[in-house]
């Protein structure tokens, strides 16, 4: 059983992102969101800075948002074909709710940007946990439209890179498992 809630460490041990495209409604309610970006906030975050932001992307603008990527591919690779512009469009309709999530360096900080960038990552996998502990999926995706410049400009400013893309809803199908590292290879104990 994925995601399993009968307690916070089952529930870690067994946590599965679901896929954006196989989401459906119900996504959580303007209360519940509230709850799992309130969780994000809980994140370390050496020197207090909130090097995060998150910006909450409405089912009535999805539409507003696959014009946008449709834009800037097209203004990037002008000789896109169907299937790549029908990408874009997809991407932006998945999944009933969508969150941005931007790393957010506070310029000027004696906090190394490399610890900032760390922080805003956990800030996403807190998001997660707390999308999990609701009884919904959300899947963290980059991608293309993480990169686009274009598109981090009508989120953020240049300061900022969008982290990913975060979408939440119910899975439509049982979530699969998906291959995971072997203990022994990415654990060690230091010997020197």
């Amino acid at each position: 059983m994925f995601n399993d809630r009968s307690s916070p460490l089952a529930l870690l041990q067994t946590r599965r992102s679901g896929k954006p495209r196989d989401l459906i409604a119900p996504g959580p309610d303007d209360a519940e969101l509230r709850t799992i970006l309130e969780v994000a906030l809980r994140t370390p975050d050496h020197g207090k800075l909130a090097p995060w932001r998150f910006v909450i992307v409405p089912q009535d603008k999805r539409a507003a948002l696959a014009e946008l990527l449709e834009r800037a591919y097209r203004a990037e690779k002008p000789d896109a074909g169907r299937l790549e512009i029908e990408s874009m469009h997809q991407f932006a309709h998945q999944a009933p709710t969508l969150i941005v999530a931007l790393s957010s360096p506070a310029p000027g900080s004696k906090i190394p940007v490399w610890e900032q960038q760390l922080s805003a990552g956990a800030a996403i996998m807190n998001l997660l946990h707390a999308t999990h502990a609701l009884g919904y999926a959300g899947g963290w995706l980059t991608g293309w439209p993480s990169f686009n410049r274009d598109v981090r400009d009508a989120f953020g400013s240049d300061s900022e890179t969008i982290a990913g893309f975060v979408f939440i809803g119910t899975p439509a199908k049982p979530l699969d498992e998906r291959p995971r590292p072997e203990y022994d290879s990415v654990v060690s104990i230091w010997d020197r």
